[in-house]
């Protein structure tokens, strides 16, 4: 198993979970309706992510190549830009700052990251040991 990526896993499930209770009872009715679905958003693909990372670590054990690392370092670069752009984002929102569009365009690079980490994965799984 790699620990690395078992630890990052679990560091982003207890923030996402963290985040979450912070959106559902801080920010409801503070903010407006598409500031807190952009941040719900962003919480939601770190945790699936997160998972991904957990995953990562459990397999390189039985595919311990460059590929499944990469994989591992693709979801969490996609965590850090796409989660993170939204919660900016969402930030953003919620204090009707003018101009704050170009965040939004940080987004794509992390939704990319995470595909690239899933193909990668499943060629992964095409390697012979």
């Amino acid at each position: 198993m790699h620990k690395g990526f078992l630890r990052s896993g679990f560091f982003f499930l207890a923030l996402a979970v963290g985040l979450g209770a912070f959106a559902t009872h801080s920010m409801q009715g503070l903010v407006s309706d598409k500031a807190v679905e952009t941040f719900q958003i962003g919480i939601k693909y770190m945790l699936y992510h997160a998972f991904g990372l957990v995953i990562v670590g459990m397999l390189y054990k039985e595919f311990p190549y460059a590929l499944t690392k990469i994989a591992g370092r693709l979801f969490v670069g996609g965590i850090i830009l796409f989660s993170t752009s939204l919660f900016i984002l969402s930030a953003l929102q919620a204090m009707v700052a003018p101009g704050y569009r170009w965040v939004g365009a940080i987004t794509p690079f992390g939704g990319l990251c995470f595909i690239a980490g899933w193909v990668l994965l499943f060629i992964t799984t095409f390697k012979k040991s």
